[in-house]
């Protein structure tokens, strides 16, 4: 037993381990001021809890520091190995306690939803219970998965197969949505209540990976339409059904035996742990996640397991019983889970696959950090931990996108966007945009298209923060358009002066008001945000004198056979945008561009809506 010299409240805590009986359950340690600063479980609290103050210069490092600070130890009896491991994993959520390894945060990861609502919607949601307009999103989760693209191809295949409605609030009539085929309308009553629910009930099985019991239903409902000879209806299912056998086979990557497993691998170094969790269901994997650990007490990667697996089983909503490992985990019961260490076949291949996610993931990982931590680091973390200050961001700004429209006169409109990483151009994530749908002229609605477009389905990560080229105007566009989609990207902006020269930087308070964050034009860090700003507004600029010097802008209007760029220049100038010429009438038309030139537009337009 350790003494007074180590820890001055050994007296107490010997009392304490007398009183500690030898059953399985869940222990605390907590420091002078009553925190808990550890959480563990053990088969037998009594050896286990003992064995901190026994032994004290074999221990690591790490454990002397966490002895030194226990001044007072609490238990909790359970009566299985499986409650303790459940208890442990509750308790290390709700304290987060300072010496327990902890898996990152998993809020950025995307899931889907399935809304608890009397005609449930298909939600994309980047956080988990995320408040939206006052209150929580309810309903059934789904995910997380490992990023949106994925994510948005799995919508657009449910999309295909399934109407179901997207609009917040129900109407009476019918909208848009339904008169182009993508809704059954049941705000007006042309779908019922039964066939609605059981449409998202096929939604949900695909969700889960079920789509065996799917395919058989979609196979008897074209039989039964063929042999009724109602052929159209037959075509369709048969159409759906194609699109979702493509869909399986490509998401199958071993045999459809495998029904329902969960595969976790881990790689490590002496005080970084990475994980790999892959859920497979009747041979396809369904969604996976990679995550980092914190090691906080030297634990080797067994150890590590035996906290990660809950904690990945409870936010995967994971329905498996067996769980493919490299390695036993003896901290796990077995009446947790089987554990599967020695896979063969099928079993080996997902083994192989999640160790090859689990090297790529930890690879990332250490390049972002060499970016934040490398030999150009120091000034530039500075400047981005200065910046994290005066904009009271959530997190160091490693990632910073910055927008600009350019045009003239509305002619030829484009937008380009650049990304800084730790200070410095990432060129390779420079995007350029054609604006398609917003007005002539409107910079408010180029805005918000291109960071639609850049963010709804994008192949980089999201941004730290996004910086506006414009003042409170476009700020608040942004953030519109940021919370239609459901994105919590920070947002700032930089006005001009009257001169055009960049004098503020602004930023969102926690009321949503816009206010001036004070920086010298002097200042290390005003000058980084003019760097940005100039590059983007280079960047676009370039990119608006290619197109207009190749005079090659093309649109829905260049396709129409016999119509050229200078007429399709011209209808544009005149009425702003594709849409607003496919509402002119005929005569409006004949009035722009002469009348048999019109007819072709007219017609061309006409059919294609």
């Amino acid at each position: 037993m350790i003494d007074a010299s180590i820890n001055p409240n050994i007296e107490h805590i010997a009392l304490r381990l007398k009183t500690i009986p030898e059953s399985p359950g869940v222990y605390q340690h907590l420091d002078a001021e009553g925190n808990v600063i550890y959480v563990g479980k053990a088969r037998n609290l009594q050896r286990r809890v003992s064995s901190y103050f026994t032994h004290y210069d074999d221990k690591s490092p790490k454990i002397k520091m966490l002895v030194r600070s226990v001044c007072d130890i609490r238990v909790t009896v359970v009566a299985t190995e499986v409650d303790a491991l459940l208890l442990e994993n509750s308790l290390i959520k709700r304290y987060q306690p300072r010496y327990n390894s902890m898996l990152k945060d998993d809020k950025s990861y995307p899931y889907l939803c399935i809304t608890d609502e009397p005609y449930p919607r298909l939600l994309y949601i980047r956080k988990h219970d995320t408040p939206r307009r006052g209150s929580s999103v309810k309903g059934q989760y789904f995910g997380p998965y490992p990023n949106g693209r994925i994510l948005r191809e799995l919508q657009d295949i449910i999309r295909q197969l399934f109407q179901y409605r997207t609009c917040e609030h129900m109407g009476k009539r019918p909208c848009m949505k339904h008169q182009i085929g993508l809704c059954g309308a049941p705000c007006a009553g042309l779908q019922s209540r039964e066939d609605y629910l059981a449409t998202i009930e096929n939604i949900r099985r695909i969700l889960k990976g079920d789509f065996g019991d799917l395919l058989d239903d979609l196979k008897r409902q074209m039989y039964a339409a063929a042999e009724e000879l109602r052929f159209e209806e037959a075509e369709t299912l048969k159409r759906k059904l194609h699109l979702l056998e493509e869909y399986q086979s490509r998401s199958t990557v071993v045999d459809t035996n495998v029904k329902d497993v969960d595969v976790i691998t881990i790689i490590s170094n002496e005080s970084t742990a990475w994980v790999s969790f892959l859920r497979v269901k009747n041979g396809a994997i369904i969604y996976s996640i990679c995550n980092e650990i914190k090691k906080r007490l030297d634990e080797s990667d067994a150890e590590l397991l035996a906290t990660a697996i809950p904690t990945l089983h409870e936010q995967s909503h994971s329905t498996a019983s067996e769980i493919i490992l490299p390695f036993p985990v003896p901290d796990l019961p077995e009446s947790y889970m089987q554990q599967n260490s020695t896979p063969r076949g099928d079993r080996r291949k997902l083994l192989e696959l999640s160790l090859r996610n689990v090297e790529s993931y930890r690879k990332q990982c250490e390049h972002q950090r060499a970016l934040t931590q490398g030999d150009a680091a120091p000034q530039a973390v500075k400047l981005l931990e200065r910046l994290q200050r005066v904009l009271a961001l959530p997190t160091l700004p490693v990632n910073i996108d910055c927008f600009d429209n350019s045009h003239i006169q509305g002619a030829y409109p484009v937008a380009g966007m650049v990304r800084f990483s730790s200070g410095k151009p990432n060129r390779n994530a420079y995007r350029k945009f054609n604006i398609r749908t917003a007005p002539a002229g409107d910079d408010y609605g180029a805005m918000a298209e291109v960071i639609e477009r850049q963010y709804k389905s994008t192949d980089l990560p999201l941004p730290d923060l996004l910086i506006v080229d414009g003042g409170e105007g476009q700020m608040h566009v942004a953030r519109e358009t940021l919370q239609r989609l459901q994105l919590p990207i920070p947002i700032a902006g930089l006005a001009k002066d009257d001169r055009h020269r960049t004098n503020e930087l602004l930023r969102f308070n926690e009321q949503g008001e816009t206010v001036v964050v004070g920086l010298k034009p002097t200042d290390t860090l005003f000058h980084l945000l003019e760097r940005i700003q100039d590059e983007v507004h280079r960047f676009a600029i370039t990119f608006h004198k290619d197109k207009r010097s190749k005079g090659t802008f093309r649109t829905s209007l260049t396709d129409i056979p016999g119509i050229g760029q200078k007429t399709a220049h011209d209808l544009l100038l005149r009425f702003g945008s594709v849409k607003q010429v496919a509402i002119q009438t005929l005569e409006d038309l004949s009035a722009a561009i002469g009348p048999a030139k019109a007819r072709l537009v007219y017609d061309a337009l006409h059919n294609e809506h």
